[in-house]
């Protein structure tokens, strides 16, 4: 690896972040990427770490955020096909938003844990992209999620300084330093409610049925809840003495084909077409032509598992030097109180 590089990563990192956005569409590249560069950094630059003792006034964190979602699944995407459900079929128009907060101990110079929770909204539109058959089919739909995740991170890169060099207070040149690079994986869990909009308004999906579920040769009812598995790299550096900014990249796997509330085929051989909710024809097969293509039976969605992308800005504040500038404050005092 380049020193340049390094160099370059730890000088210029806002400029290395503009660079990272506009390729998050190849996430799963660079996430492939930073497994490889963490192999090789684990072996050779075990020196980047500044020592034992000031990774341990780093360990617990509280931090807030926000930022961007974009989901891969069956709806919306690029004007080609075979590239859906992976961050290559990122689309600019359906980005959604995310807010989030949590709690983050480190308990090892390179591991550490968090715990998230994330609200947001992911959507997705075949009104944004350019293949016929997707675009033909005219599907779209918005969903509300509520995300908690137990991530397991491992940290890359660290350079750490804290508190006063040489016990001077002030000494000029010397400002404290919490630079990280990490990557992460976890478990968590996802509660989902795909809409649509009908008429200005957007209904809940979910209950009519639009597949045929609940009918009896329909299939089953899906569940608005899916396990999930995060993974993905972020890179932190200091804002103040306890504050840092960071910025992250995450995908999501989801195992659920039903984010969007499309994943098998289309349905109409009700027993009784007249008892059907209008709404539930209406937002089943919305197709703009083609006919032919969208009838009973017909291909509406495929079963590949649903998954999403956050690219987000995180706010961390270290809790833990905040209670060891007080002990060590309250400990001074008490000595100088001994010598009157």
């Amino acid at each position: 690896m380049d020193n340049k590089f390094l160099k370059f990563f730890f000088n210029n990192p806002t400029q290395f972040f503009v660079y990272l956005c506009h390729n998050f569409f190849k996430m799963k590249i660079l996430l492939l990427i930073s497994f490889f560069f963490a192999s090789f950094l684990i072996i050779a630059q075990p020196s980047l770490f500044n020592s034992q003792r000031n990774w341990s006034k780093n360990k617990k964190e509280v931090f807030l955020g926000g930022g961007a979602t974009q989901f891969f699944g069956d709806l919306g995407g690029r004007d080609r096909i075979g590239t859906d459900y992976s961050p290559v079929d990122m689309n600019i128009e359906s980005t959604g938003f995310s807010v989030f907060a949590g709690y983050r101990y480190r308990w090892h110079p390179r591991w550490a844990t968090k715990s998230q929770l994330t609200f947001g909204l992911v959507r997705g539109s075949d009104a944004h992209t350019a293949e016929v058959v997707r675009n033909t089919r005219n599907l779209h739909f918005r969903s509300p999620i509520v995300d908690f995740q137990q991530r397991l991170e491992f940290i890359v890169i660290s350079n750490e300084k804290v508190g006063k060099r040489y016990n001077l207070a002030g000494l000029k040149g010397f400002t404290e330093k919490n630079t990280q690079l990490y990557i992460f994986s976890g478990l968590g869990v996802t509660h989902f409610n795909p809409q649509a909009q009908y008429q200005g308004s957007w209904v809940n999906l979910r209950p009519l049925g639009t597949e045929g579920q609940g009918q009896i040769d329909g299939p089953d009812k899906y569940l608005p809840v899916t396990v999930t598995i995060p993974m993905g790299v972020g890179y932190r550096w200091t804002l103040s003495g306890m504050w840092r900014i960071g910025l992250e990249f995450s995908f999501i796997k989801t195992f659920t084909d039903y984010m969007d509330d499309v994943s098998g085929t289309y349905y109409a051989d009700y027993a009784d077409p007249s008892a059907v909710n209008p709404l539930t024809l209406a937002l089943a097969n919305p197709a703009k032509e083609n006919a032919h293509w969208f009838a009973h039976g017909q291909q509406r969605g495929d079963k590949n598992l649903d998954s999403y992308g956050y690219l987000n800005v995180v706010f961390s504040k270290n809790i833990t030097y905040k209670q060891t500038y007080k002990r060590n404050k309250l400990q001074k005092y008490r000595g100088s109180k001994a010598k009157f």
